[in-house]
């Protein structure tokens, strides 16, 4: 085989030119991989976040075709969004945060900002997305795997984590054909992860390596990759994908 022909096999077209995908929770971290991967395989991106100044530092970066800023939890504000948005093809949230603590100790209001964050969040997306994303184009969640395993201080992150799979294939049928699926990541190493763990990040980083059978930490990369491989493929939809570089398998 020539090296011309080499060549010509290995060139393809960016899998998403032409496309727009809009990124909710943007401005850092996975949303922020993901965007800047979807650019890379030459899709249009738009960006919202609630920190104006991050938001504009990211949008620079990867030169974002728009964004906002706004709290995504708050739905008169996702129904604006939605509303100003032109017909779009793919939208990846990866607003909000995991809730852990011992149940003396919970703060009640929280809980239930928390748990609106994940579950009536999810609701307000595909409502608001389901007349603005194209046939065939997807809604992509973040849940995660470590609520699967009973544990102290894990009652509302295990409730949130298994209440998602069953929304997100609930909602796949009931918007179709828009697809509608779920990233359930374990730990990644992002400033969200740094700001929770504090000067115990390391000591986490260097037991995940130890342990996970991929030897390695997973990373914002891994997670955007298959985010931008559900994007693709468009026989994906109501399913929930795991990633935790196997830490399901291993022990707490």
């Amino acid at each position: 085989m020539s090296t011309a022909t080499i060549a010509s096999a290995i060139h393809r077209e960016p899998e998403l030119l032409g496309q727009t995908v809009v990124v909710i929770g943007g401005s850092s971290g996975i949303g922020l991989e993901t965007a800047r991967q979807a650019r890379a395989e030459g899709a249009k991106v738009i960006l919202a976040a609630r920190d104006p100044e991050r938001l504009k530092h990211a949008a620079t970066e990867i030169d974002a075709l728009s964004t906002a800023a706004f709290d995504a939890t708050d739905p008169v504000a996702l129904e604006r969004f939605f509303g100003d948005l032109p017909v779009i093809d793919h939208v990846m949230v990866t607003a909000g945060r995991p809730y852990y603590g011992r149940l003396v100790e919970m703060d009640l209001a929280k809980i239930r900002d928390v748990i609106g964050q994940h579950l009536v969040q999810a609701l307000y997306v595909a409502r608001n997305a389901m007349n603005k994303v194209r046939p065939g184009g997807t809604l992509i969640f973040m849940g995660g795997t470590g609520g699967r395993r009973p544990a102290i201080g894990m009652s509302i992150a295990g409730a949130v984590t298994a209440a998602l799979p069953a929304l997100i294939a609930n909602l796949a049928l009931e918007i179709a054909p828009v697809r509608v699926n779920l990233i359930a990541a374990g730990f990644v190493d992002t400033p969200l992860s740094a700001e929770l763990l504090g000067d115990q990040l390391e000591k986490r980083r260097n037991q995940l390596r130890t342990t996970l059978p991929i030897g390695r930490v997973v990373g914002p990369t891994d997670v955007a990759e298959l985010a931008v491989h559900i994007m693709t493929n468009t026989a994906l939809t109501g399913g929930t994908y795991d990633i935790d570089g196997g830490q399901q398998l291993v022990a707490a």
